[in-house]
């Protein structure tokens, strides 16, 4: 284990917030590292992206969320039970691998940087070594144009971007449902931006907060 990046994240974080959760961030990182056997550990501004020319006036820094958290929310939902789960701004990869881990067989990743795409495929190419029927596809595009397919029945969302995109998301998701109706289920980690599901008609059916921080929520449409 290179301990470099996990000296760095906690300061990051440290900064960024405060002592007690990096400490308890940093402890899951050693840990869910280890267990999953990916690279996906430390925080990212984009600024790669703006020297390049692209916007990210709407995009927030990647950040994997905690694994705990995502163990305990991924858990709570049953992944196994989803036909197609897509991981919108999936950065690395994190969520993907780990609910590859809890029976999700067939996925697919979105970002708008082609760097952590590139890693995401590089740890998902590992976690299929472990779960040879997975199947996955990593997209680096933006998520206000992306078309949802029409067996996604599960969104992982962990806070990627502000409301203008998560607005045309939104929108795209709806769009979806009305070209196939379905039940969709929305698991929204650091949910600042909630409302816009609940003003479409989602229903919260599960929520967890820790250390101010540590926020998810679990959110169902109408049908089913």
């Amino acid at each position: 284990m290179q301990i470099i990046p996990y000296i760095k994240y906690f300061f990051y974080l440290a900064y960024n917030w405060n002592i007690s959760i990096a400490w308890h961030i940093i402890r899951n990182e050693a840990r869910g590292e280890k267990k999953y056997g990916i690279n996906s550990t430390g925080a990212d501004e984009l600024h790669g992206l703006e020297k390049k020319g692209i916007d990210i006036e709407h995009s927030t820094i990647y950040m994997p969320a905690s694994y705990d958290l995502l163990e305990k929310i991924f858990r709570e939902i049953h992944l196994g039970s989803f036909k197609h789960f897509i991981d919108i701004g999936c950065g690395k990869g994190r969520a993907m691998c780990v609910a590859a881990h809890l029976g999700v067989t067939k996925m697919t990743g979105i970002d708008l940087s082609k760097e952590l795409c590139n890693d995401a495929s590089k740890n998902l190419a590992i976690t299929k070594l472990q779960f040879p029927a997975l199947t996955y596809k990593i997209i680096n595009n933006d998520a206000f144009y992306f078309e949802l397919p029409g067996d996604v029945d599960c969104v992982f969302l962990f806070n990627p971007f502000d409301e203008v995109i998560m607005s045309g998301v939104v929108e795209n998701i709806r769009e979806s449902l009305e070209r196939n109706p379905r039940k969709m289920s929305i698991i929204y980690l650091n949910p600042l931006h909630k409302h816009l599901f609940t003003a479409e008609g989602y229903t919260q059916v599960y929520h967890t907060k820790k250390m101010n921080y540590l926020e998810a929520s679990i959110l169902t449409n109408k049908m089913g």
